[in-house]
């Protein structure tokens, strides 16, 4: 074998492209312009909008690191398609991200999230909300030791996250101590939610049991009123008023279900309960737990128990069976930190890294709108799979006056899905 060099400027991700041409007829880019992003101190500071832009392209091309965002630097193949003549290293993110306080954070983002759903032709939404846990390994501001299942005693992050599940696209983000319960400020982040949405109708507020808590029910029934459904802790009043339910109905094999009426000691009301049994012999890798006041019973112990408490009307299989869409909510999060390096990527200052991970969700949900609108595949990739099946295509770049030529080198076999994927029009529009 022999080595050579070549002055031809190559690259590894001319898939890049298909991003770049989608944010571009999408009026995404005009957005960036309009919104009041932090400026730079200097003239030779890096462009605002080319650092937001080249950070997300670098995340989608695998950066989950700071050090990562060098990718785009060395690619200068990729330079000439965003038309960017300067090469940011990646401690100009850090810096530029350092701008952002509370208050211009929420300036930025109260623009961002909103555009991608007053503009989809789309109402009555599915809404999760979560919480997630995020390690920290060092001494960043605000992680602080809390509840951490993975690394117990480690310093973390508890953020909070609200996707639209309809759109896999995420609607709000909140970064807090890792100290903070998962209901910590709940009303205040599901008003902020809201209005991202832009007034879009929530038909269906789904919840896991961090935030089984009357107040938050007393705000979804009274104050801000929306159908919910919340999962149930085992607390032993709970297991007692499932034990003694007789009235179970079969719907699926070693599945049943049953419903009840329920009143904690410091509710001022009673409310519906649905409560679901998987046998274990039948599903040995059902999720619920067993009844730990009841383990000496044969027949009870046999089981696993799901519980949800619902201010819906529908039949208690209906519900159960909505609540299940959720488990989705959990597989986006562990994107988000496999793929895109939501629990990696941070800084010493909270706010930074808050801005930070928000622009990351913003990457997030650009990828969203390119699973929807470009490939339309009833299969939804990952990120992961997508970097490899379209963005890592290598390609050079040359100009002809004011028209970009890209040439990938493809096999045969691929370049009509490609062609096809490229002609596709972009329907979203501002």
């Amino acid at each position: 074998m022999e080595l050579r060099f070549t002055d031809k400027e190559i690259s590894a991700w001319g898939g890049l492209s298909f991003l770049k041409k989608m944010i571009d007829s999408s009026g995404f880019m005009r957005l960036l312009s309009q919104i009041p992003l932090p400026l730079q101190g200097s003239n030779r500071g890096h462009d605002p909008i080319q650092l937001i832009v080249q950070f997300m392209s670098s995340v989608w091309c695998g950066a989950n690191r700071y050090s990562h965002l060098d990718v785009m630097r060395f690619d200068t193949t990729i330079l000439k398609l965003f038309g960017w003549e300067k090469k940011p290293e990646h401690k100009a993110f850090q810096r530029y991200f350092n701008k952002f306080n509370l208050e211009t954070s929420n300036d930025v983002f109260e623009k961002i999230y909103p555009w991608f759903f007053t503009n989809l032709k789309f109402d009555n939404f599915t809404l999760d909300i979560d919480s997630s846990v995020l390690t920290r390994y060092g001494e960043q501001e605000a992680a602080t030791k809390g509840y951490n299942k993975s690394k117990p005693g480690r310093n973390s992050h508890h953020p909070f996250l609200a996707f639209i599940s309809d759109f896999e696209m995420v609607v709000n983000f909140w970064l807090r101590p890792g100290n903070s319960s998962a209901s910590n400020n709940f009303q205040a982040f599901l008003e902020e939610t809201l209005r991202f949405i832009g007034g879009k109708k929530i038909g269906l507020l789904r919840l896991d049991s961090g935030f089984y808590d009357q107040k938050i029910f007393h705000y979804l029934e009274k104050v801000n009123p929306l159908n919910y459904i919340v999962a149930t802790p085992m607390y032993a009043s709970i297991q007692r008023k499932i034990q003694a339910q007789k009235q179970w109905i079969e719907i699926e094999k070693g599945i049943d279900i049953v419903e009840f009426q329920y009143q904690a000691q410091e509710w001022e009301q009673s409310r519906r309960m649905i409560a679901v049994r998987r046998l274990i012999k039948k599903h040995p890798k059902s999720v619920g737990k067993q009844l730990s006041l009841f383990a000496d019973e044969v027949e009870i112990n046999g089981y696993r128990y799901t519980c949800y408490i619902t201010s819906m009307e529908l039949p208690m299989a209906e519900v159960w069976r909505l609540y299940r869409g959720r488990a989705n909510c959990e597989n986006k999060i562990k994107e988000l930190k496999y793929d895109y390096g939501l629990d990696k990527i941070n800084e010493q200052s909270f706010d930074a890294t808050e801005a930070t991970l928000r622009f990351m969700t913003i990457a997030y949900n650009l990828m969203s709108l390119f699973k929807i609108l470009v490939i339309n595949s009833p299969v939804k990739h990952r990120l992961s799979t997508l970097r490899h099946k379209i963005l890592a295509i290598p390609a050079s770049i040359t100009q002809n006056g004011d028209e970009i030529i890209i040439e990938m080198a493809l096999q045969m076999q691929r370049r009509q899905w490609i062609k096809k994927l490229w002609d596709t029009e972009v329907a979203f529009k501002t």
